[in-house]
């Protein structure tokens, strides 16, 4: 079967739903339980899907960037949320425990190596689980290059980067919080998500959540709930405890050890209005990467559901299959 023949001609982008042929939960030490699923064709190029946040977790739809005829399609549940437990867990939940885990689940199902593809916070972990393991990883799809820098949480979490072009929702974010902590809005939001206080855990949740969401695509979609979800606490929670810790990662590690993966084959998919992960890191990265494309989509904005985004990766993905 042709990369496009078990697609509809004029219709979405992605490969139809499907069922995963294998789930489970993978003990990983720590008292962390992830869930993960294969689907597709079972001897098939294997292929990682990260999702992002970090906290974020995963959904069918994103087996539909691949062809299952091609590919065996794996997805997880980073630590802590979507369906690994324990739910919200921020202990021993580090870069380097993703990293391992990601290695744990490779020798479970017996893969030798793997087409790894992650967006935002995802393309982050790729890089380092990369990085690492260079073994592993026979080509890398990254969307909405997030590299884990110092610059790239204060132009998201700080006055002057992404609040200028959304005063209005910066305003709701930042003044939901008193005056004399807005200094530092990350590390004021985290006491809240890990206080004993429920009700008040759960409000910064829905704000930081709100924030970010008006962000994501080139026109608003956003619509703000009474109530942070269990995913929504999930994401607040998990987001402030990595970047309040610099990502568990020296700062610029991920650009500064590309020489690790300079021979890997990526492409970079990049939308060019990205307000949350701006496309100078996207630009910085493919700099250092000389196997790399960078395919700019001219009228995107940050998340994997913008149109010209999902065609995009689907392209990469058929692309990648020859590696």
């Amino acid at each position: 079967m042709s990369a496009d023949e078990s697609k509809t001609p004029g219709t979405s982008p992605l490969y139809p739903a499907l069922e995963p042929f294998a789930t489970g939960m993978l003990d990983v030490g720590d008292g962390h339980q992830i869930y993960w699923e294969a689907s597709g064709n079972r001897q098939g190029r294997p292929a990682l899907f990260l999702h992002g946040g970090p906290g974020g977790g995963c959904n069918r739809d994103h087996s539909r960037l691949f062809n299952p005829q091609t590919y065996m399609i794996v997805l997880f549940d980073q630590r802590g949320c979507g369906r690994s437990t324990p739910h919200c867990e921020l202990q021993a939940n580090t870069t380097q425990h993703l990293i391992d885990d990601i290695e744990r689940l490779r020798a479970m199902l017996q893969v030798r190596d793997w087409l790894v593809l992650g967006g935002s916070w995802g393309a982050a972990l790729a890089l380092a689980y990369g990085q690492a393991h260079p073994g592993r990883v026979r080509g890398l799809i990254l969307r909405g290059v997030f590299a884990a820098r110092r610059c790239e949480i204060d132009w998201l979490y700080a006055e002057g980067g992404a609040s200028a072009l959304f005063p209005d929702a910066w305003e709701r974010f930042a003044h939901a919080i008193p005056l004399a902590e807005r200094d530092d809005l990350v590390a004021a939001y985290h006491r809240r998500l890990i206080g004993p206080d429920i009700a008040a855990r759960m409000e910064a949740a829905r704000i930081w959540c709100a924030w970010e969401g008006e962000l994501l695509t080139l026109r608003p979609r956003w619509r703000r709930s009474g109530s942070a979800s269990p995913g929504e606490i999930a994401l607040a929670r998990i987001e402030a405890h990595y970047f309040v810790n610099d990502s568990f990662m020296e700062e610029g590690q991920l650009l500064a050890n590309m020489e690790a993966i300079a021979h890997t084959p990526g492409i970079i998919i990049q939308g060019r209005y990205d307000v949350v992960t701006p496309a100078r890191t996207a630009h910085a990265l493919h700099k250092l990467w000389p196997p790399s494309q960078l395919r700019i989509v001219p009228d995107a904005g940050h998340a994997t559901s913008e149109p010209g985004i999902c065609a995009a990766l689907v392209l990469a993905t058929d692309e990648m299959r020859t590696v």
